[in-house]
């Protein structure tokens, strides 16, 4: 696939033709910092330079890049914590803002330096239903998934039930987003068709308590930390989502209670909703490629390392992972499959 050939072509092919490094390496220390009289790279020689293109290389060796949520969002605190626990100076996880689950599966598919993202589970057959990208039935594979996502119906007072949300406007996050999807495959579902908006939620929850749009959805792990700037009295409360059939065929049930939110909902109160789970998504790198062994290097971390994301300060949605649980409709990555495959004819190395 052509995602491979033109990954290759990154940074370090333009630093070894743009800068002519091929031709007259760039001659550092070992180590930043180090004198050189030291000691470096090379055994029993003093002062021993490596090139910019070995450190380079050594930098990029361990790195995998993981596509996430907003900053507002639990996916990017997820990423936060597998780049506390993980990283390790052999592996490291760099963690990237996202624009939501349909944007992530593209970035996963095209976009060089991602090598994992966090979707909602219902965005790949959305994006397959709707032709998104070619591939996405070889090319889009799971880790593991994470846990349930809430769907959160917020909404300005004197609006009692989402039927109230007819011809208003709700605010459904960016274009593409998972909580856009989600929003419009919910509504439908319920045969209730507001005018959708679609602002950052940030901006969207100030539209709100500022009474110009009717309400907003937001689709994340709760406690949603979005929510927790609300001051108590607003008028702002959670619109029930009832579980109807046919929403079961896809999402599962779920409330949310004054302990998740204690400004929006009344102690001892609660509301029904629905959920729909996250997936740590990836894409399938052919097996004994580079990336494929650093995908592989990362998955045998999470499990050796599991129990310490079970513990303060991590996020406590870890507690509801299973790592071990299947995903319909997806496949799995598998991290043992270490034989590169057979070359056509006429391909190099580095197109594979």
């Amino acid at each position: 696939m052509t995602r491979n050939t033109d990954r290759t072509l990154s940074r370090r092919g333009l630093l070894s033709t743009g800068l002519g490094l091929a031709a007259a390496p760039m001659l550092v220390p070992a180590a930043f910092g180090q004198s050189s009289g030291q000691s470096g790279g090379q055994s029993g020689s003093q002062g021993a330079p490596v090139s910019m293109t070995q450190m380079i290389n050594r930098a990029n060796a361990g790195t995998v890049g993981i596509i996430t949520g907003g900053v507002d969002g639990t996916y990017i605190r997820f990423a936060a914590d597998l780049a506390n626990v993980l990283d390790d100076g052999e592996l490291r996880v760099l963690a990237v803002i996202g624009k939501g689950s349909l944007q992530n599966i593209s970035d996963i598919m095209l976009l060089r330096g991602i090598d994992i993202g966090i979707v909602q589970s219902d965005a790949l057959a959305f994006a397959r239903r709707n032709r998104m990208l070619p591939g996405l039935d070889t090319q889009i594979q799971y880790i593991t998934k994470l846990y349930d996502e809430e769907i959160h119906l917020l909404s300005r007072p004197g609006i009692g039930s989402v039927q109230d949300l007819n011809g208003q406007v709700v605010n459904v996050d960016v274009r593409g987003s998972g909580t856009a999807m989600t929003a419009s495959l919910v509504f439908d579902g319920l045969g209730v068709r507001p005018q959708f908006a679609n602002d950052p939620q940030d901006v969207a929850l100030t539209r709100l308590r500022a009474g110009e749009i009717a309400g907003m959805v937001f689709v994340a792990g709760k406690p949603a930390r979005l929510f927790a700037s609300v001051p108590p009295d607003t008028g702002l409360h959670f619109l029930p989502i009832p579980a109807t059939p046919a929403l079961l065929e896809t999402y599962l049930p779920t409330t949310l209670v004054a302990a998740d939110y204690p400004t929006l909902i009344a102690a001892g109160g609660s509301v029904e909703t629905i959920a729909v789970g996250a997936v740590m998504a990836v894409y399938a790198w052919q097996p004994g490629s580079e990336r494929h062994r650093k995908v592989a290097r990362f998955i045998e971390a999470l499990n050796t390392k599991f129990d310490r994301f079970l513990r303060p300060p991590r996020h406590p949605k870890w507690r509801e992972v299973n790592l071990a649980a299947q995903v319909p409709g997806w496949t799995r990555f598998d991290p043992t499959i270490q034989r590169a495959p057979r070359r056509r004819e006429g391909e190099s190395a580095w197109q594979q």
